[in-house]
């Protein structure tokens, strides 16, 4: 795999069982790219290595005075000096190919878990962490792969050495047999400190990115509130936090670093050392002792990967299980797919809740806590957090189907919906039945105010639908981007629509000509809305009562606020003394007393006004 065939047609099925078995996944997926990485490390280190036998051989030619035998290093150190530009050359490539390659695979396993799993995901890893694995970690895993290929070759070069000096200078070659192993191994017992700094560090930063994601997020309520300055002080604390343990981290690799300094120069004054003496006593030739001094000091260059693979284990070793940690998250759902692909239709039913969304029909569902509604709207698209009874439409369990059917049968619009930066037409670009034109969709989702805002902020754009969008709709108020999200959705058309609070943000008006227009525009197709809004309530087939998790009531808009105070709590927000007051006026058999007339009526009045001004 070459940088210019990215991304990857198929990136694989992650081993994600622990930390070390991802990149060992990972090593195995690219093993090509290693052999080709380790090739050119092996012919880049080796003719480093020759480089101290080519001057001996001609420090030797010179004392002895031999003509012939200079030349012949000449030429050798000429064919090294190649050896070693191809081999660096060629090394680089190959190891940054493997680097970007492999970063490239987890952030396509990444993006393809994020799509598998939806809201689901932010709801198991923080956000911030999220960020945090697709950005940093990707680098570090990366990183390791990388330099696992160079530390092979180097750890090769360094054995073929040894056992070359050993056979070139017994004497001599020993006192390296036995100093390099030492030297390799020396950092060895700092790595577990060195590895637990890093761990803090490296969780100190996620919880900083997580706080700076949560409160760039929630900019314009903190203006609003004015509490800048208390989460500017949490963040510039736990910033402070992550340069402490950096500080920390670093001092502890500096240290390994340190060691790798002044164990290779105490090897070297030990092999000049004995090597004068040796010399001195007629035993080795002084070209001889040129090739052990120079072999050595070159060795300390290969003998560097051994730091820089134990620092890239270190900091890659929790990058990568924090990264199989997400890639090991499922949908509370089996999405395998026992069974064939298609679409089904019919009434789609939640043994759990006892929610039933008659086909054809648009069914509103009253809840009183926001966050079950949210729990619930994501189970009927099967997206559910935890495990459970599988949502059945037309029968058949959700969690039967491959993952491609059940999205194009059930589409849930959440409450705080997504928008791209682009054009409005590629925002409405999206996979369709092409039932529904992009202009009806708009139409019934009341966008006429927000195509006009969209041409007025974008530079030379006559045709709305050429309007560009920016960042997540900035420019655009709460309520232009949840009527731009809902019409995205009227586009798609799909068999069963799920809509959670879609017209929370817009004023009662446009809300009451919305809600026409979604009857009309689903006519014939499965729609299901959360809200609470008495003019979406009102334009329902039928309107569900969930109370505590099961359906407690069901029917039209006006029978349940006449009949159900648990009902008219949510829809009017009566007080609990309200509620209890009204209940007090039902008998023992479920009916009301003829001569008292509950509050709550009231809002039947109003509705009824804003219809006729709607």
């Amino acid at each position: 795999m070459q940088i210019h065939d990215l991304p990857y047609p198929e990136p694989g099925v992650p081993d994600a069982r622990s930390g070390p078995r991802f990149l060992w996944w990972l090593f195995r997926n690219q093993l090509g790219g290693q052999l080709k990485a380790l090739a050119w490390g092996l012919l880049h280190f080796v003719s480093v290595a020759s480089l101290p036998f080519c001057v001996g051989v001609a420090v030797q030619a010179a004392v002895d005075r031999s003509g012939g035998r200079l030349a012949l290093a000449g030429g050798l150190m000429a064919v090294a000096g190649a050896g070693v530009a191809v081999g660096d050359t060629f090394l680089h490539r190959a190891a940054v190919t493997n680097w970007i390659t492999a970063a490239a695979r987890v952030q396509q396993l990444l993006g393809r878990k994020a799509a598998v799993l939806g809201s689901a995901l932010t709801r198991r890893v923080a956000a911030g962490e999220v960020v945090a694995v697709s950005t940093g970690d990707v680098e570090k895993i990366g990183w390791f792969v990388e330099a696992l290929s160079r530390f092979t070759a180097a750890a090769v070069t360094i054995v073929v050495v040894t056992v070359g000096l050993l056979a070139y200078q017994p004497a001599l070659g020993v006192v390296v047999a036995v100093g390099l192993p030492v030297l390799a191994l020396a950092v060895l017992p700092l790595l577990p400190k060195a590895t637990r700094r890093a761990d803090d560090q490296r969780e100190k930063a996620g919880r900083a990115t997580e706080l700076a994601s949560d409160t760039v997020a929630g900019l314009r309520v903190l203006r609003g509130i004015g509490g800048e300055d208390l989460f500017l002080d949490r963040y510039r604390h736990a910033s402070q936090e992550v340069r402490h343990a950096a500080v920390r981290s670093a001092r502890m690799w500096s240290l390994i670093a340190a060691v790798q300094v002044l164990l290779p120069g105490l090897l070297l004054i030990t092999v000049v050392w004995y090597g004068v003496r040796l010399a001195r006593d007629g035993r080795i030739d002084v070209g001889e002792l040129v090739t052990v001094y120079s072999s050595v000091m070159l060795l300390t260059f290969p003998l560097r990967h051994f730091e820089e693979i134990a620092m890239a284990y270190s900091f890659s070793r929790p990058s990568a299980r924090r990264a199989a940690r997400v890639l090991s998250l499922e949908r509370a759902m089996d999405t395998a797919g026992t069974r064939a692909a298609g679409t089904p239709a019919g009434d789609l039913y939640d043994p759990e809740t006892g929610l039933l969304a008659p086909s054809g029909l648009l069914t509103a569902v009253v809840c009183g806590d926001p966050d079950a509604a949210g729990r619930l709207a994501e189970r009927l698209g099967g997206h559910a957090a935890q495990e459970g009874t599988s949502v059945l439409l037309g029968g058949v369990p959700l969690d039967e189907l491959p993952l491609d059917s059940a999205r194009t049968a059930v589409l849930v619009q959440d409450k705080d919906p997504v928008l791209l930066s682009g054009t409005l037409r590629e925002l409405l670009d999206v996979p369709a039945s092409g039932a529904v034109d992009p202009g009806a969709a708009l139409e019934a989702a009341q966008c006429q105010d927000v195509l006009a805002a969209l041409v007025q902020g974008s530079v030379g754009a006559e045709d709305p639908m050429d309007a560009r969008i920016t960042e997540r709709g900035r420019s655009l108020s709460g309520g232009q981007r949840q009527r731009l999200a809902l019409a995205r959705s009227l586009v798609t058309a799909p068999e069963v629509l799920v809509l959670d609070e879609p017209t929370s943000a817009v004023d009662s008006h446009t809300e009451a000509r919305i809600a026409q227009g979604v009857r009309g525009l689903r006519s014939g197709r499965t729609t299901v809305v959360f809200t609470s809004s008495p003019l979406l309530l009102d334009r329902a087939d039928r309107v569900v009562l969930l109370h505590e998790g099961t359906v407690v009531a069901v029917g039209g808009h006006r029978e349940l606020v006449r009949t159900e105070p648990r009902y008219r709590a949510v829809v009017t927000r009566e007080t609990e003394e309200e509620t209890a007051s009204a209940a007090a006026l039902l008998d023992g058999d479920g009916g009301r007393r003829t001569d008292e007339v509950p509050d709550g009526l009231e809002e039947l009045e109003e509705l009824e006004e804003i219809e006729e001004t709607a």
